[in-house]
């Protein structure tokens, strides 16, 4: 049997080769193979650079945990201020709740008086049909004039009075003949 050299002999354990095979697509088949570097392991450390590192390493953790300590501390004042803050955004949002349900409360009422205006309008139109329905306008003229004796006033009886930018007026003595 030869070994890896080509040479006959001894047998000696085959060398590992220090690339494997890897492939690349180019459409939909393999045209052709190409060889990848293999990652070799790191040489081992020293132990006097492990315990440098190791060393450095809780340095840094102390320094992470200490800057983590500081920053969770808070002032007096700090908290004092978050207080108010707090407080003051809390009675902001209770009024503003408060003003809110109010104009809530009298959206409804209105609704309500208008709902109401509407139905009194509506009975007002309803009983003020129901009385020009019932009232007989020929019957009246027919029991003044044969009744009671009252007959349609004469072009002589009617007198014509101007009034001013009023609308009405007051009558405080007898009506002059002429």
């Amino acid at each position: 049997m030869r070994n890896e050299t080509g040479r006959g002999g001894a047998q000696t354990a085959p060398r590992r080769r220090t690339y494997e095979r890897d492939y690349y697509v180019d459409g939909n088949t393999v045209r052709r193979a190409e060889a990848a570097p293999v990652h070799r392991p790191q040489r081992e450390q020293s132990e006097r650079q492990k315990r440098e590192r190791e060393e450095e390493l809780r340095g840094k953790k102390r320094a992470a945990r200490r800057n983590q300590e500081r920053e969770l501390r808070m002032s007096r004042s700090y908290v004092a201020f978050l207080t108010m803050a707090v407080a003051v955004f809390g009675a902001f949002a209770g009024l503003y709740i408060h003003i809110q349900s109010d104009v809530t409360a009298r959206m409804n009422t209105i609704s309500k008086l208008e709902s109401q205006i509407a139905d009194l309008k509506a009975d007002n139109d309803e009983a003020y049909k129901r009385i020009n329905t019932a009232i007989d306008l020929d019957s009246i003229r027919n029991t003044a004039m044969l009744q009671l004796g009252m007959c349609y006033a004469k072009e002589s009886q009617i007198i014509y009075y101007s009034v001013g930018d009023d609308d009405y007026m007051n009558q405080y003595s007898e009506i002059p003949s002429e």
